[in-house]
């Protein structure tokens, strides 16, 4: 079975690495694919979102890395082979927004079947959106912290905090 979970991910979040593990257990194979959309500005650009993808996934062997840009979700699945979309569910707004876009994939191709997981509790409330409107707050460092993966947060850091990336790392390395 080989599924696909797509999204901005600007930036990948722990609600995002939930589902990336849940899809590696379920797909033999499993494509975790940034959809790019030339309308849409981004905080981090597609090579970032791509290195930290690729480094959040790096220990599975089932999972690849993929993008696509201007197309529709259900016809860039077909393309790659893809049986399934999976796609996370946090609230009832998902859930409405989720199902309506299950029917017009539905409509696009009818050898592809969406699966819907429900974020476990801790996870609810944590969205890409979320984290990129916490940085700049103060001591926003310490509040998006335990929202995303530490790839995330040491990119984030560098990006938005002003600080050696390297250096960071090496200093949470000894920490530990």
């Amino acid at each position: 079975m080989i599924g696909i979970y797509a999204g901005s991910f600007d930036p990948p979040t722990n609600g995002h690495l939930w589902i990336i593990e849940q899809g590696a257990r379920l797909f033999t194979r499993f494509y975790v694919a940034i959809g790019q959309n030339s309308q849409k500005e981004y905080c981090f650009t597609l090579d970032e979102r791509l290195e930290m993808l690729e480094e959040l996934c790096a220990h599975y062997d089932n999972i690849e890395v993929v993008h696509f840009e201007n197309k529709f979700l259900a016809k860039f699945a077909e393309s790659i082979g893809a049986d399934y979309i999976l796609r996370g569910i946090r609230n009832e707004k998902d859930y409405t927004y989720e199902r309506g876009m299950r029917y017009v994939n539905g409509n696009m191709t009818d050898t592809i079947q969406t699966l819907f997981m429900m974020s476990p509790r801790y996870l609810v409330e944590v969205s890409s959106s979320l984290i990129k409107g916490l940085v700049g707050s103060d001591d926003w460092e310490q509040v998006v912290r335990e929202y995303v993966p530490d790839t995330v947060y040491y990119k984030m850091l560098n990006k938005f905090g002003g600080i050696d990336l390297s250096r960071a790392r090496k200093t949470a390395l000894e920490k530990i």
